[in-house]
């Protein structure tokens, strides 16, 4: 039988673990927030840019 000091540890453990993968999760949304962000205050100035490259400069197509 397993005593509680054990199971209040196992717990704890766990709890640790959940709170860190949370965390990383905060931090994978805040990046791509900010990436949205980006394009989206990005968009109007790349929208009025001309072309660098046309279809016709591509030496490989995907299909």
């Amino acid at each position: 039988m397993i005593d509680i000091e054990t199971e209040v540890k196992d717990i704890k453990r766990y709890v640790i673990e959940i709170s860190k993968k949370v965390d990383e999760l905060l931090y994978e949304k805040e990046i791509i927030s900010m990436m949205k962000l980006a394009e989206k205050s990005l968009s109007g100035f790349f929208e009025n840019e001309p072309d660098i490259y046309k279809l016709e400069d591509l030496k490989v197509r995907y299909k």
